[in-house]
């Protein structure tokens, strides 16, 4: 059993055909499923606490984007983004206030998270 080659059936006079191999789709920076258990948990108890109301997520090439909004016609309150090319400098992880303020930066995400929990009151 040597190496077998894929049968082209070509044209008569045509330049002979290569199979054609797919290619690769394009690759986005997503959250993997830790990271937004751990954002989801922030959001959950927040939204129980009436502070947010919705929120989108955005995966481009070089980042994702969880944008947190006090309604749904809003600009976001607060942009939870992973930023892989920071992994080496900063931090791959950042929260940015409405106004373009990076409030938090680091490598570890509920380090980053922790300047949006909201400290315990005593009732």
């Amino acid at each position: 059993m040597g190496d077998i080659e894929p049968i082209v059936l070509q044209r008569r006079g045509a330049s002979p055909v290569q199979p054609s191999t797919p290619s690769p789709a394009p690759l986005r920076v997503t959250f993997d499923r830790r990271e937004l258990d751990r954002i989801l948990d922030l959001y959950g108890r927040m939204v129980a606490q009436g502070e947010w109301r919705d929120y989108a997520i955005d995966f481009q090439r070089d980042k994702a984007v969880f944008s947190i909004l006090r309604r749904a016609m809003d600009v976001p309150l607060y942009r939870i983004e992973k930023d892989p090319r920071l992994a080496r400098k900063q931090g791959i992880y950042s929260v940015v206030s409405q106004t373009g303020l990076i409030l938090k930066r680091g490598h570890e995400l509920p380090r980053v998270l922790a300047v949006l929990e909201k400290p315990l009151r005593t009732i």
